[in-house]
C-alpha cells in the first residue's frame, strides 16, 4: 500500500509515547521525500479534516504522475505520514514531535484548524522543520516570529470584513448594525476581530455579539436577539457544525434579516443538507472553482473541481484546494533551492512569489500569504430545487450580482 494512503491512529497518550513498532524513516528514501502531516481524522474537525487529506493526496498524485520533483539532476515523489490529531491541540503537538524525532521527516503539512496549527509550529520552528500550512488562518500565528511557517491561505481577520463593507456600500454608505456570533477557538476569534475593525472603519455598530455553545449545536439565544433586534448583518463563525446549525435553525425559527454571512459554507455543503433553506446565505471563502488562476499541474479552478469529483465524488471546498496548493509550493521551493537542507528550502519558501490554480502565493516575514484577497458567494437556487455557489464579491471577481436584502420568509 502506497505509504500516503496509510493512515496510522493512535489511541491514546500512552502509544503515542511509547510505541517503538514503527519503522523510523529519513527525509529522503530512495526516490521519495517523505512530508508528515497529524490530520483531523476524527473528533469535531474531522469532516474539515478529511477534505485537507484529500486535497493533500489530490496534488502528490497529479505531481507524481507529471514529473515529480527535480533536485540536483534527480527526479523524486512525493510521499506522506498521516496521524489522526483526532481534533485534539496537545495530541496535534505529540504527533508533531513523533514525525519528527521518531519517523525522520524533516518538511512537514499542516493540520486542519488555526488551533492545531497554532499546537504543532512551535514543534516545528523549534527543531527548524519547514512546514507550509494551507489551514491555519489565525493572525495569532503570523505574529510570533516563526521563520519556518508559511501559509498559503489569507489570515483570518480578513475572512468577513468584506461582507460589512458590502452591507455599507448596499446601504449607501451608511454604517449597518451588526449581529454576530462566534465559535470560541482561535480562527473565528480572529474573524470575530477582522469585524471589530470593519465596524470601525465603517461606523457600524455592533448590537449582538455572542459566543456559540462548544458543541456548536445550538444558536437559539442569539437568534431569539435577532429577530427581537432586527439587524442588518448577521454574522457567524462556527467552522462546518456552527454552520449547518445556523441554517437549520434559521429556517426554524424563521428569522429574517437582510444578510446572512458566514464561515465554511463550502465544506458544510449547506445546500445538500438544508436544500433552499441555505439559499441567499453569504459565505466566506478562500477559493471558488470559477476564480481564473491557472498553473500546469491543475490548469484553472473548473478543471481541478471536475477532476477532485471524479477522484471523491463531491464538489471540492476551499479547504481541499488550499491543500493542494501547499503541495504546489512545496514542490516549488524544493526546486528552486535545489537541495533538502532544511535552511535552503526555509529560504525558498520565503521567496516564493507564483500563481497556482487556488491564486497567487507570495509570503510576507510572518508567513502569512499576502497576494491573495477572500472572496464571497452566495447560495443561489433556481425554481426547481437546484442550488450553486456563486462569487458576488469583490466585484472583480464576482459571476452573479448579490441578492439583498434576503427575502423574508413568508414572500419565499
Amino acid at each position: 500500500m502506497k505509504l500516503n494512503k496509510i493512515i496510522l491512529s493512535f489511541v491514546s497518550a500512552l502509544v503515542i509515547l511509547f510505541s517503538t513498532s514503527v519503522a523510523s524513516f529519513a527525509k529522503v528514501v530512495g526516490d521519495k521525500i517523505i512530508l508528515g502531516a497529524a490530520i483531523s481524522l476524527t473528533g469535531k474537525y474531522s469532516s474539515n479534516g478529511v477534505h485537507t487529506q484529500n486535497g493533500y493526496n489530490m496534488a502528490v498524485d497529479r505531481i507524481n504522475s507529471m514529473g515529480g520533483v527535480k533536485v540536483g539532476g534527480k527526479t523524486y515523489k512525493f510521499d506522506i505520514i498521516y496521524y489522526d490529531d483526532e481534533s485534539n491541540p496537545k495530541r496535534a503537538a505529540q504527533l508533531a514531535e513523533r514525525l519528527i524525532s521518531q519517523d525522520g521527516v524533516e518538511f512537514m503539512l499542516g493540520p486542519y484548524s488555526s488551533g492545531l496549527t497554532k499546537a504543532i509550529a512551535p514543534v516545528t520552528e523549534k527543531y527548524g522543520v519547514p512546514m507550509v500550512e494551507a489551514n491555519g488562518a489565525s493572525r495569532s500565528l503570523f505574529t510570533k516570529g516563526y521563520k519556518y511557517l508559511f501559509a498559503v491561505l489569507a489570515p483570518a481577520n480578513l475572512y468577513l470584513d468584506v461582507a460589512i463593507e458590502t452591507a455599507v456600500e448596499l446601504n449607501g454608505g451608511k454604517p449597518v448594525r451588526i449581529a454576530q456570533a462566534f465559535e470560541q477557538d482561535a480562527f473565528s476569534q480572529d474573524v470575530r476581530l477582522g469585524i471589530l475593525d470593519a465596524a470601525e472603519r465603517t461606523g457600524s455598530k455592533i448590537i449582538i455579539d455572542d459566543k456559540l455553545p462548544k458543541e456548536l449545536n445550538d444558536m437559539a439565544a442569539t437568534l431569539v436577539k435577532v429577530k427581537q433586534m432586527k439587524p442588518d448583518v448577521l454574522v457567524v463563525s462556527g467552522h462546518t457544525k456552527g454552520a449547518l446549525t445556523a441554517i437549520r435553525q434559521i429556517a426554524e425559527m424563521k428569522v429574517d434579516v437582510p444578510m446572512l454571512a458566514m464561515t465554511h459554507c463550502d465544506a458544510a455543503k449547506l445546500s445538500k443538507q438544508h436544500g433552499k433553506n441555505s439559499q441567499y446565505a453569504l459565505c466566506a471563502s478562500q477559493w471558488h472553482k470559477s476564480l481564473t488562476y491557472k498553473d500546469d499541474f491543475f490548469k484553472d479552478g473548473m478543471t481541478y473541481a471536475a477532476d477532485f469529483e471524479k477522484e471523491f465524488g463531491y464538489d471540492p471546498p476551499y479547504q481541499s484546494a488550499e491543500s493542494s496548493a501547499a503541495l504546489l509550493v512545496f514542490k516549488d521551493a524544493f526546486e528552486r533551492a535545489n537541495s533538502f537542507d532544511q535552511k535552503k528550502v526555509r529560504d525558498a519558501l520565503a521567496a516564493t512569489n507564483m500563481q497556482t490554480f487556488y491564486g497567487n502565493i507570495k509570503f510576507a516575514p510572518g508567513g502569512q500569504n499576502v497576494d491573495k484577497p477572500m472572496v464571497l458567494f452566495q447560495v443561489m437556487c433556481d425554481d426547481a430545487g437546484k442550488c450553486e455557489n456563486k462569487v458576488v464579491a469583490p466585484l472583480k471577481w464576482a459571476s452573479a450580482k448579490l441578492i439583498h436584502p434576503v427575502p423574508k420568509w413568508s414572500e419565499r
